[in-house]
């Protein structure tokens, strides 16, 4: 009975939930330093990046006594860093940035910063403003944070691999093109004050809806016709705000009125087709795959070093090059950020037909059963690229490019090896955490079944 009233006394003994633990509070002129933790990757990599690097080579591009004071070269690198590192758009990085300690930490900040840093646009201004040098100087540094080995005697032997980047486009069909032309058309003209002929707003609903049947049985071929119909309509708009348009201002839209009329004299055969209007300069690459059998973008190479797997080079090409032709401009990059030359560069068969280039070989697999065992496992070690550059493009932004224009592919690919190669170490300093772990844990493990188990005499 006296328990049970002393259970009474104290009705939170029989509450399971725990009550809320207050810590001290360390001040309020403590800094981010000594509120984080000191062995996070973000932490360790913050102190790792030389910013001083970055603040010399893009303070030339900022006028000391014209317009308003600039954000901080760290904020702005850190930033994209972050964007690549994180899969994010700019918008989300600018955001989160305001909501995560870590994040600012790696910017610089030494206080907790509860607005948001810069406004999104100013990332793309940024980026224009570096250009490919100022990337290409962001990719460099992450080869550094890895700490590559000096050469062996072997000397330096990488892997090289292309792939397809592919647009922030629709899958482009003559008919989505020749509406567009007639729903910018009517955009100028409406802009422009001037009175069309006319609209063929009706004409247009009524062929859009015929065409929804194109692929049954008897709309087939009213779904042609509505499409050489529309195709019809394009042109004459074209024509018409050209010849209506005042003087003053046919230079302002005398590309856009020439990239539509390219785009409807086009044919199914020609080279250098137009497959997007926001985006011409979008090649088509058939790759052979069956469940993607074209990719509209631009071709991206990729090299990788077999030893450490710390992609040393990544390069973008608009043109509808053959592999083998890439082969020179991505050496002379790697030339180029590490100060070295490679002795072999391993690769697969679509490389055919190049086999030196300066004092590098390149090698192709082909049947031979001469083949040395040596060269059988460099062979093999090539296609560790292959889940590089899918990593590459589901995790670092590479499989859609948001980017704008060529200097947004070249850009793009660059900032996504940057990011892995910052990732690559940030899981190293992870992982080397957990080993500690693991072999403490072992070794007292051990220490009980070798020293205190035997002791004991357990016995059943």
């Amino acid at each position: 009975m006296q328990v049970i009233c002393k259970i009474a006394k104290k009705p939170a003994n029989l509450d399971m939930l725990s009550t809320q633990k207050h810590t001290p509070q360390i001040g309020f002129f403590s800094g981010l330093a000594d509120q984080l933790n000191q062995k996070h990757p973000l932490y360790l990599l913050a102190n790792k990046i030389n910013w001083s690097l970055f603040d010399a080579a893009f303070k030339k591009y900022y006028s000391e006594k014209m317009g308003a004071p600039a954000k901080p070269i760290r904020l702005m690198v850190s930033l994209l860093i972050l964007k690549y590192v994180r899969n994010l758009s700019d918008e989300n990085v600018v955001e989160q940035w305001s909501e995560n300690n870590y994040f600012q930490y790696f910017s610089g900040e030494q206080f907790f910063q509860t607005k948001i840093p810069c406004v999104a646009t100013e990332l793309i201004t940024f980026r224009q403003r570096i250009g490919e040098p100022g990337v290409e100087l962001i990719l460099q540094e992450s080869i550094r944070v890895n700490d590559p080995p000096e050469n062996n005697d072997e000397g330096i032997v990488v892997s090289v691999d292309t792939t397809v980047q592919e647009k922030n486009i629709t899958y482009p069909t003559d008919d989505k093109l020749y509406k567009k032309i007639i729903t910018k058309c009517w955009k100028i003209a409406d802009k422009e004050k001037i009175d069309l002929r006319q609209s063929y707003t009706q004409t247009f609903k009524k062929l859009s809806n015929e065409q929804r049947f194109k692929r049954t049985k008897h709309g087939a071929k009213a779904a042609r016709k509505a499409g050489k119909k529309i195709k019809i309509i394009a042109g004459r708009l074209v024509r018409e705000i050209a010849r209506k348009l005042p003087l003053d201002r046919l230079g302002v839209y005398l590309p856009s009125l020439k990239l539509y009329q390219r785009v409807l004299s086009q044919k199914q055969s020609d080279s250098n087709k137009i497959y997007s209007l926001h985006e011409p300069d979008v090649k088509c690459y058939s790759k052979g795959k069956e469940h993607k059998k074209f990719e509209f973008g631009s071709k991206a190479s990729i090299l990788l070093d077999q030893q450490t797997g710390i992609i040393m080079g990544a390069l973008n090409f608009t043109e509808t090059l053959h592999d083998s032709k890439t082969l020179p401009e991505v050496l002379e990059q790697f030339e180029r950020l590490n100060g070295k030359e490679v002795k072999e560069v391993i690769v697969d068969r679509g490389y055919k037909g190049i086999k030196n280039y300066k004092a590098s070989t390149i090698y192709v697999p082909t049947p031979d059963k001469n083949i040395t065992k040596k060269r059988r496992k460099k062979h093999s070690k090539r296609a560790a690229i292959e889940p590089v550059i899918g990593h590459l493009k589901q995790d670092y932004r590479l499989c859609r490019n948001y980017l704008k224009g060529i200097n947004g592919d070249n850009m793009n690919v660059i900032l996504a090896a940057a990011a892995m190669n910052f990732k690559r170490v940030m899981n190293l300093w992870r992982t080397e955490a957990i080993k500690w772990w693991l072999l403490i844990y072992n070794y007292l493990v051990s220490a009980y079944w070798n020293i205190i188990a035997p002791k004991l005499k357990v016995t059943f």
